[in-house]
């Protein structure tokens, strides 16, 4: 048995010379400034309490049944031969150090004793005091909360020479407030250290930073613990002493550089205390820092410059915080399906909070260029109203460098529209067979460089070209969308134009009601549950986010689909058949009223209702090239044996790993964090103007959902609910507020669906819904096509309906007016 270590025995591990011990071992090896002195080990406690161990846990006065104990003649000898090896009569430190302390996740810090200023015979029974300690009331409390088996833990003691200190305190190498990686927070206090440990004072506070200070505040120091004959013991400070800084800006920055050696060894932020006797420092004790936030990066692009973003449309359609490798795929699909939008020099999208936006000041800052201003009604029909009152930042560009950017681009994106087009249609018939074939083929690759080169030479084109057809679908017949629509506006007032808009679904399935048509076969036996998946699987109310499960990898989705949606065969087919007969009804008033118009207008409807499927159904044969994308990420992971470790990646970094670099797995922890703090905020505002911080946002108790604009000049409040008419016809019901598609089966058959947004993994809730209102959307968005097509009343775009609509409200939806009325 060993009783007694150098202090920097390599023996002084964990089991041997308790948390304490063992981390000013590992100090003292690595040359830190650490005062000299040795370990009494837990062999050493084990043998002095082995006598009389079943006696302890019935102690009532646990001190004095270790002080009636003599220590073994063999033990005390070697603590004294250890002591005397230091100098004569030198003075010291006497802390407990326990097996279960100074971990990661628990510090037990201030649990066992410590005794300072001991000389001579005294130290043998401090000894006995600190083993002692074990066992108090605190010690026990502690473990018990924390789940640590009292048998479990045993103390050793470190004897270390006392400095003399004229300073000390304690040093965080990251700010433990914050959480920021690059602040080391220093408290300093006059004396020992004692008085700033144990809370006694207020001390100095000094920030380090990039090598320097960056903040520093100096404390009322009141108190001080000096030496005594006797021990220690707290004295006034000298009140030339109280406001005066303890360390200059040179000696916190020596003292910082300090912690950032022992953080390097540790590989993890520290809670450091030191001692500083004339322009010495010395460390005390080391240990994790406990309970600190994680570290976490910043996701906003928001802070690129001045700018309106807007989450409406394609942030409807990727509601969620993204993971950092479905970012990567989402810029993928951007660069190539709405490159007709870009301004170089200018990113068109953003990342805010891990939620996606699109940069509105290019689109005005564009269309002011071109003297096409008068047109952006055509933009609100896409990407909502803005409210009354907000001035939209422009670019920082003039008017003729817009132009001389944007017009090449213009031209080829326009020979790239027209050569895609001829191939629109052999790839919707191709699509989901080649897509079926990719997944089979990622399955069967056997290697992470195998999988990698097929990105490179299959999946990656095949996901180019699916963009490619979605961009040439949406462009396709220019502003026929729009004008159209407003066309029959005027014509045939708001009613009747929505009822001859609809039958979209008439002539082809519209991909949008897909999911909800082919759960209505399934449920009447028409289709296997196979078929309904590899039919319908890729869409869902998260298609985008490649980490989350398809509708078709998940038998429970279909089953609670179906249990939720009861009679739905006999709900939609009713719905379209009466709108079927308004449409009729209405195209019967046209041609009285317009009898030599109604062969053109048809033939411009029925172009409208080709343009919309087209652009449905590409952009579901472009989600069914994301379900590819998920296989080929989860199978990375399968690959790479670090599961869903790879979603926290950017694209170039995955790939990398895949050929064998696992060097961008080290910032896997912290993207995880920075996804899993902005996954649990709220929503954030549909329309942002300026430098947004999402964590301070959601902190604001006067937050609002709708409009966020940094420059101050403040959005009035609407105190009415109003947004576009999205589908015409008026209700009355209960609102039911619904913050997800998977809070559906809180919608009952009649009620009336209020939630920030819809996209096609909601459309199976519409049949049982009397109403639909959206807090994001426009007359071209999921919820008003969908709702037109079901003759179901929508109001879109209101910007505040959850925020003043309460679950349970009973409401007045004009679908036709575009207002939501709270009646009483």
């Amino acid at each position: 048995m060993k009783a007694v270590l150098p202090l920097d025995d390599a023996a002084a591990d964990l089991a041997t010379v308790g948390g304490k011990g063992a981390s000013l071992a590992r100090l003292t090896r690595a040359g830190l400034p650490v005062p000299g002195g040795f370990h009494i080990t837990t062999e050493a406690y084990r043998a002095f309490v082995s006598a009389f161990r079943d006696e302890i846990p019935q102690a009532e006065d646990v001190r004095r049944l270790f002080a009636e104990h003599d220590m073994p003649a063999g033990i005390a000898a070697d603590i004294s031969r250890a002591y005397e090896a230091l100098g004569d009569d030198v003075a010291v430190a006497v802390r407990s150090s326990a097996t279960a302390e100074d971990l990661p996740d628990m510090s037990f810090a201030g649990q066992q004793d410590t005794y300072l200023n001991i000389t001579g015979d005294a130290l043998l029974d401090a000894v006995k005091r600190c083993w002692a300690s074990l066992w108090n009331p605190r010690a026990i409390a502690y473990r018990e909360q924390n789940g640590v088996p009292h048998d479990d833990v045993a103390l050793a003691v470190v004897v270390q020479e006392l400095v003399d200190a004229d300073a000390a305190g304690v040093m965080f190498t990251a700010n433990p407030m914050s959480g920021a990686r690059d602040e080391t927070v220093i408290n300093a206090s006059w004396g020992l250290g004692e008085a700033v440990v144990g809370g006694q004072v207020t001390p100095d506070t000094i920030v380090v930073s990039g090598g320097a200070v960056t903040r520093s505040q100096v404390g009322d120091k009141t108190v001080m613990t000096v030496r005594t004959p006797d021990g220690t013991h707290e004295q006034p400070v000298p009140e030339e002493l109280r406001g005066r800084s303890v360390l200059d800006a040179a000696q916190a920055v020596e003292l910082a550089a300090i912690g950032a050696r022992i953080q390097a060894l540790y590989g993890t932020p520290m809670d450091v205390e030191w001692a500083r006797r004339g322009s010495e420092f010395a460390i005390v004790q080391a240990r994790p820092i406990t309970g600190i936030k994680p570290q976490v990066e910043e996701w906003n692009d928001s802070l690129k410059g001045d700018y309106l973003w807007t989450a409406g449309n394609l942030g409807e359609a990727i509601p969620d915080v993204m993971t950092p490798i479905t970012w990567s795929l989402v810029r993928l699909f951007i660069k190539e399906a709405m490159s007709a939008s870009a301004l170089p020099g200018f990113d068109m999208v953003g990342n805010i909070g891990g939620r996606f936006y699109m940069n509105l000041s290019i689109v005005h800052s564009i269309a002011g260029a071109l003297g096409m201003r008068s047109r952006l009604s055509a933009v609100e029909q896409v990407f909502g109203k803005l409210p009354a009152g907000l001035d939209v930042p422009m670019v920082p560009v003039s008017r003729w460098e817009i132009i001389k950017r944007t017009l090449p681009l213009a031209i080829n994106i326009q020979r790239r529209v027209r050569h895609n087009l001829k191939g629109l249609r052999a790839f919707l018939a191709t699509s989901r067979r080649r897509c079926e074939e990719l997944r089979a083929t990622i399955a069967a690759t056997g290697s992470g460089p195998q999988l990698a080169d097929l990105w490179e030479r299959e999946i990656r084109p095949h996901m180019v070209t699916s963009c490619r057809m979605l961009e040439a679908a949406g462009r396709q017949g220019g502003a026929t969308l729009v004008w159209t629509r407003d066309r029959l506006r005027k014509m045939m007032g708001d009613v009747d134009a929505e009822a001859m808009l609809t039958g979209v679904n008439a002539e082809g399935e519209l991909a949008s009601l897909g999911p909800v048509m082919g759960l209505s076969r399934l449920a009447r036996g028409e289709i296997t549950r196979e078929e309904f998946a590899r039919t319908y699987g890729h869409r869902g109310p998260h298609e985008f986010e490649v980490s989350i499960p398809r509708p078709g990898e998940d038998s429970g989705w279909i089953d609670a689909q179906l249990a939720g949606l009861r009679d739905l065969r006999a709900d939609t087919e009713a719905l379209l058949a009466r709108q079927e007969k308004a449409r009729e009804e209405a195209w019967t008033r046209f041609a009285e009223r317009y009898p030599r118009q109604e062969a053109k207008m048809r033939a411009r409807v029925r172009r409208w209702n080709a343009v919309v499927r087209d652009r449905e159904s590409t952009r579901s044969e472009n989600m069914r090239a994301f379900w590819v994308l998920r296989a080929f990420a989860v199978r990375a992971g399968d690959l790479s044996g670090h599961g869903d470790d790879v979603f926290f990646l950017y694209l170039d970094e995955l790939l990398a790993l895949l050929r064998g670099d696992p060097s961008p797995l080290e910032k896997v922890p912290v993207r995880r964090a920075t996804y899993e703090q902005y996954a649990a905020l709220p929503v954030y505002p549909a329309l942002i103007v300026g430098h947004f911080d999402p964590v301070r946002w959601a902190a604001d108790p006067d937050r609002r959902a709708d409009v966020y604009d940094a420059r101050g000049t403040g959005v009035p409040v609407s105190d009415t609910v109003k947004g576009f008419p999205g589908a015409p016809g008026i209700v009355e019901g209960i609102a039911r507020v619904i913050s997800g598609p998977e809070e559906g089966d809180r919608l009952k058959p009649g009620e009336i669906l209020v939630t920030t947004l819809t996209n096609v993994g909601w459309t199976p809730m519409f049949p049982r819904a009397a109403a639909v209102v959206t807090d994001m959307g426009a007359p071209l968005s999921h919820a008003s096509i969908v709702a037109r097509e079901l003759g179901i009343p929508a109001v879109v775009g209101t910007g505040n309906a959850t925020m003043r609509l309460r679950d349970g409200d009973r409401v007045r939806v004009d679908g036709e007016r575009g207002t939501v009325e709270l009646l009483r």
